[in-house]
């Protein structure tokens, strides 16, 4: 396929059971619309067989484009290795290979973005979760627009369309941790929002553990906000603060009050408690960017790709 107008990139991690429905309704798709359409699907090591159903199909069908990658590198990054593929000339559009995010959205986006728009992205109206998690991700997307340094999209996932050249500049930018939705919004430009009801995933289980979720989160904030270097400001002074308070409490009880009552034990514990809770918080968030920045220098690739499928072409890296 030369030239696709659009193209639509699906990360898959062990997805066999959602795999033919998300061919169904892809197919479907490209099939009632005059548009240039291929979908750029990436397997990010997958240990079932959802590498060798993408080979099955992209064999068959010159519009599927696929990326095997030669391990599980994440989410992120493997949206990152299809991003970098698409050749899509118009737009380039990002959705979930569980059909959490529809993809027959694709024409309402593809509308906003011919209206002026760069960035088309959803905003999870209603999401069918638990109630612990919903109030997680409600709490974290608002957290992280107070403290951010960019305009954040409030309840945005990686679910969007982008102008080609949106894709290029974001491609250009060389982050080891990778957070697709805060480069999105860094790179600026004309960007709007479009409301959707989440379904649920519809077979299988989530990818995403809760830790995954965690490191996600602290991508979003260490990468995307000068909060946790302040914070260390901040509870440095509210320490100090502390034992100010103390340390006149005590000069009161002793010169105007007339007690002089020995406080040792208490007092020290106190004292260790405090400073030690402070310092070792410290520690840890300085050690968050020493980390980034270790990782960073490296300089290694984000991902290795194993082989292509490309105009039904087997393309060994």
């Amino acid at each position: 396929m030369e030239n696709p107008e659009i193209s639509v990139v699906v990360p898959l991690y062990n997805e066999e059971q959602v795999f033919p429905v998300l061919i169904e309704r892809l197919n479907k798709l490209m099939n009632e619309t005059d548009l240039c359409i291929e979908v750029v699907m990436v397997d990010d090591g997958s240990k079932d067989n959802t590498a060798q159903l993408m080979y099955a199909n992209a064999l068959n069908d010159s519009r599927y484009q696929c990326i095997f990658l030669s391990r599980n590198f994440g989410h992120q990054r493997a949206l990152s290795a299809g991003l970098a593929a698409v050749r899509g000339t118009e737009a380039v559009m990002i959705i979930d290979g569980d059909l959490q995010d529809p993809p027959e959205l694709l024409f309402d986006f593809y509308k906003l973005v011919k209206e002026g728009n760069d960035v088309v992205y959803g905003v999870r109206k209603n999401r069918k979760e638990g109630a612990f998690k919903k109030l997680a991700y409600r709490f974290y997307y608002r957290f992280q627009k107070r403290i951010s340094n960019v305009d954040v999209n409030l309840d945005s996932g990686d679910f969007a369309m982008l102008r080609r050249n949106v894709v290029d500049i974001m491609n250009s930018l060389p982050e080891e941790s990778r957070y697709i939705r805060g480069l999105r919004s860094w790179v600026g430009f004309q960007q709007t929002g479009y409301e959707y009801d989440r379904p649920e995933r519809l077979a299988g289980t989530t990818k995403y553990s809760y830790g995954m979720l965690f490191s996600l989160a602290y991508n979003g904030i260490f990468n995307f906000s000068e909060f946790p270097i302040k914070f260390i400001s901040n509870l440095g002074v509210l320490a100090i603060l502390i034992s100010l308070c103390y340390f006149i409490y005590t000069l009161i009880k002793k010169f105007m009050m007339g007690i002089t009552v020995i406080e040792g034990f208490t007092g020290l514990l106190f004292t260790i408690i405090l400073f030690s809770g402070v310092q070792l918080i410290s520690i840890g968030i300085i050690g968050e960017y020493v980390v980034r920045i270790f990782f960073q220098v490296k300089g290694r690739p984000l991902y290795i790709i194993k082989s292509k499928i490309v105009d039904k072409k087997i393309v060994k890296e």
